[in-house]
């Protein structure tokens, strides 16, 4: 399952370096897993969904990672 997240993060994710990216992971990955576990075998999209959804509980490192993002 870890593999799977450190996949779909950086999908989730805009940022052109590397360190940003990691930061990106980072900042999502927990929450990834605490909220989205049961999509997370659903595709990159259904997982950004699911963050979105849940955006209100997200820690304030993935928020901030997804409002950086567009998302």
């Amino acid at each position: 399952m870890t593999r799977f997240l450190l996949a779909v993060i950086p999908l989730v994710l805009v940022a052109s370096a590397a360190s940003a990216q990691q930061q990106g992971r980072d900042a999502c990955t927990r929450d990834a897993s605490r909220f989205c576990r049961p999509v997370l075998n659903n595709g990159d999209q259904a997982v950004l969904a699911c963050l979105q959804q849940h955006r209100g509980r997200l820690s304030k490192g993935c928020q901030k990672t997804l409002a950086d993002n567009g998302q």
